[in-house]
């Protein structure tokens, strides 16, 4: 593995040699990935895993045209070929008038932000195994477990490096540790599975491993005797485990990529409002040692907080300089890339701002109600909105949660969820993605 200095001298030697070979501008990427796993099952090892890769990405344009050529041979002679391939392919790509380098007057300047996303401590094998057994030991011990899907414990590291020809050289490093277990509660066509998992930059911010396992084992318990139900119309509450995959379906309509091509279900609703006044949704990539925190995109461009959603409005969209020059508007900051080809889009860290009320509370006066801890499928149409996905959870009467509920489909259209969602009070920070606890009604419940 490179060091940040000679990954970053690397890319930008790539980019000088692309220039002097002909290229009107270039930009080259290198990323490096290294990750140790080890998980056990039953209380004994199972694997160890170790990984380590890197891979440089070349991006040449000539005129209009523009080719990427990816390598993990770093090696000096490998490069000059690299070179001569991306160049050769990049004069016999068709022209595309929106590809582009980011605007030189935007790129970074300024010196990095500390994000504190590198964590010094490196656990060796025997501590993951340790504790993977922990997590595991501590799901099992939950009365009514019966069987177990296993346990692991994680460490990685990744180092990223951007050098581009009209001015922008960059680099930084990030760790990752993880912690998770799945077990199985019953026996025989009664049994239920669930699981428990967390992930953090530092090992001091990670879940101890038997909170985790305990949580596993109480998940599993807790569905046994789910039921099948009757269906119909009726409110549908999400839990902070599944809430965010409701955001996760806001950024993929308001992707640049999506807006260009006109198929996105959000396409004329730029200044809307979707929401309540009360939602507003935030995207951080500068939160100190956050799951997604970067000092810049994958163009160069400095990374800054964004309301994507602001009282209820949507403030605009995720757009890298393709999609942005497409469009008539400014990149946001938000390009994200491999090495092998141009740029997207994606978030950071992203959350919805917490509401005023309990998860209690939003109960209330749910007269049967569906509380929603597991999505199946993917059954969201990202042109029309539709959405329809298989889901288990637990049935709600008389506002409290009552009986576990299995083989059931929650159904409606995203804008009309959007406005009828309520966000509870108890917003963690756990995930990339992160919502509270949220209630939509006049969802359509489909039993089994």
């Amino acid at each position: 593995m490179l060091t940040l200095a000679q990954a970053q001298d690397r890319a930008q030697s790539l980019v000088d040699a692309a220039r002097k070979a002909g290229a009107d501008a270039a930009d080259a990427l290198y990323v490096c990935n290294a990750s140790t796993g080890v998980s056990v099952r039953l209380g004994a090892m199972e694997d160890v895993e170790q990984s380590e890769g890197e891979e440089i990405g070349l991006r040449i344009f000539v005129g209009q045209r523009s080719a990427t050529v990816s390598a993990s041979d770093l090696e000096p002679q490998s490069l000059v070929a690299l070179v001569d391939r991306c160049l050769a392919m990049a004069r016999e790509a068709p022209e595309d008038s929106y590809a582009t380098l980011a605007p030189q007057e935007l790129l970074m300047r300024a010196q990095p932000p500390a994000l504190d996303i590198v964590d010094e401590a490196q656990p060796d094998p025997a501590a993951l195994k340790e504790r993977a057994l922990a997590v595991e030991d501590a799901a099992r011990s939950i009365p009514g477990i019966t069987n177990s899907e296993g346990g692991g414990a994680s460490m990685g590291c990744s180092q990223i490096a951007l050098a581009t020809s009209h001015g922008f050289a960059g680099s930084y490093a990030a760790s990752s540790h993880g912690t998770w277990a799945s077990v199985l509660a019953g026996e025989g066509a009664e049994m239920q599975r669930d699981h428990a998992s967390h992930s953090a930059r530092h090992l001091a911010d990670l879940e101890a491993a038997a909170e985790i396992g305990r949580r596993a084992g109480e998940r599993a318990v807790a569905r046994l005797g789910a039921e099948k139900i009757k269906g119909g119309p009726m409110p549908v509450i999400f839990d902070p485990r599944v809430s965010g995959s409701l955001i996760g379906h806001l950024i993929g309509a308001i992707a640049g990529s999506a807006i260009t091509r006109r198929s996105s279900f959000l396409l004329d609703d730029m200044g809307k409002r979707l929401f309540d006044s009360a939602v507003s949704i935030i995207d951080d990539p500068l939160v100190k040692r956050g799951l997604r925190s970067r000092p810049f995109d994958g163009e160069g461009l400095p990374t800054h907080r964004t309301a994507l959603i602001d009282n209820g409005v949507l403030t605009g969209w995720l757009l890298d300089s393709a999609s942005a020059r497409q469009l008539g508007l400014q990149p946001t900051g938000h390009a994200s890339r491999g090495t092998s080809g141009a740029p997207g889009v994606s978030a950071t860290n992203v959350h919805m701002a917490a509401g005023g009320s309990s998860p209690a509370e939003l109960m209330q006066g749910i007269k049967r109600g569906i509380y929603v801890t597991e999505l199946i499928g993917m059954g969201v149409n990202p042109v029309t909105g539709d959405y329809s996905r298989g889901a288990s959870g637990f049935l709600i009467e008389d506002g409290a949660v009552t009986r576990a509920v299995t083989e059931i489909t929650i159904a409606g259209t995203l804008k009309e969820m959007f406005a009828a969602l309520v966000p509870a009070n108890d917003l963690e920070f756990r995930y990339a993605i992160n919502a509270p606890t949220l209630r939509i009604d006049g969802m359509t419940v489909a039993g089994g």
